[in-house]
């Protein structure tokens, strides 16, 4: 046994599940569900008792949180569903860069540059023309199941 050798995939991120299971039949209106492998939050949740010896089953209607389109599952209230870790972090925007790539200000002091401009037009406007107005803008961004995008924009004042 000790002769052989044992080779070992290296991954870069630590580890962490991008996703953690909970029983359907817990998931309420507004929590987050993975629909068809994309993180989704829930708009509508509604239970269906089945006859003498079936499951009641839950039927989620959710919209994906980074391309808003809406999906829909039907699982036993009894099994578990996969629920997305999701976070959502405030940074300042320093620069915007030619490529439309952001660069961002980050808590500890470091900057962030693989962030893109979002694909939502009001946003898109909305940050382009504070910036170029000069403003402090803040930027949130929604992390979950290894993808990044801006979803919301405060603007903090002047320069």
């Amino acid at each position: 046994m000790s002769d052989e050798e044992h080779h070992f995939e290296s991954k870069a991120d630590a580890g962490a599940s991008k996703t953690y299971p909970q029983q359907a039949g817990t998931i309420r209106k507004n929590g987050y569900i993975v629909i068809k492998n994309r993180p989704c939050k829930v708009v509508e949740v509604s239970t269906s008792k089945t006859g003498k010896h079936g499951h009641a089953k839950c039927h989620f209607v959710g919209i994906d949180i980074f391309t808003a389109k809406k999906l829909e599952d039907i699982v036993p209230s009894s099994h578990n569903c996969d629920v997305p870790h999701v976070t959502r972090t405030d940074y300042q925007l320093i620069d915007i860069a030619e490529d439309g790539f952001l660069s961002l200000l980050t808590e500890s002091g470091g900057t962030k540059d693989d962030l893109r401009l979002p694909t939502d037009e009001a946003l898109l406007t909305q940050i382009k023309e504070g910036f170029a107005e000069g403003k402090d803008l803040v930027v949130s961004v929604m992390c979950a199941m290894g993808e990044e995008q801006i979803c919301a924009l405060k603007d903090i004042g002047p320069k």
